[in-house]
């Protein structure tokens, strides 16, 4: 007996389609799928839910110092004239940033060589490509989904059965997050 469902496909084919619900999962909050691939997606992404739950605290804060050009009122760099040359003025910022310990730095790469990367496009800018940005859903997975769940011991997900497919009769339902 498998450990898991064959779902009538090919591994690649199945791994990718598995991948694929995933992240629109954790992206969206929630599918509708058939019954038996929801089983799989929601085992799946409750054991990614539980690794960001574990790391979700794991890091220290670092300030650090960067010099950054300084920029006049059009965006551009001040320069100055200095020995007969002009040169870019800099100023001293003081930046926070949070320095991932070495766990959760590893569970953040085993998310990404599982989830693929997802790019949002604006509705009043579809078609343009200068408008569009890549989501990270590792930081959506620590910093939105872990302390929402950070009290619940399992079960982040949910299935709701919605009736029959017209097609070919399977069970259609609908995967959410709690």
């Amino acid at each position: 007996m498998a450990g898991y469902r064959k779902l009538g496909r090919t591994a690649s084919q199945r791994k990718a389609m598995l991948r694929n619900q995933v992240t629109n999962l954790l992206y969206n909050g929630k599918i509708v799928t058939t019954e038996c691939r929801a089983k799989e997606v929601k085992s799946i992404a409750e054991k990614m839910i539980t690794l960001a739950i574990k790391e979700k605290d794991n890091y220290e804060t670092v300030t650090v110092k960067a010099k950054v050009a300084r920029k006049d009122k059009d965006g551009k760099n001040v320069k100055e004239v200095v020995d007969g040359k002009k040169v870019t003025v800099y100023d001293v910022v003081e930046k926070q940033s949070k320095k991932d310990s070495a766990s959760r730095l590893h569970a953040r790469r085993q998310m990404k060589a599982y989830l693929y990367d997802v790019t949002e496009v604006p509705t009043e800018a579809a078609g343009k490509k200068k408008a569009t940005k890549k989501v990270d859903l590792t930081n959506k997975l620590f910093e939105e989904i872990a302390p929402k769940y950070a009290d619940r011991k399992g079960g982040y997900t949910r299935i709701v059965k919605i009736g029959q497919r017209k097609g070919d009769a399977a069970m259609e339902v609908l995967l959410e997050l709690i």
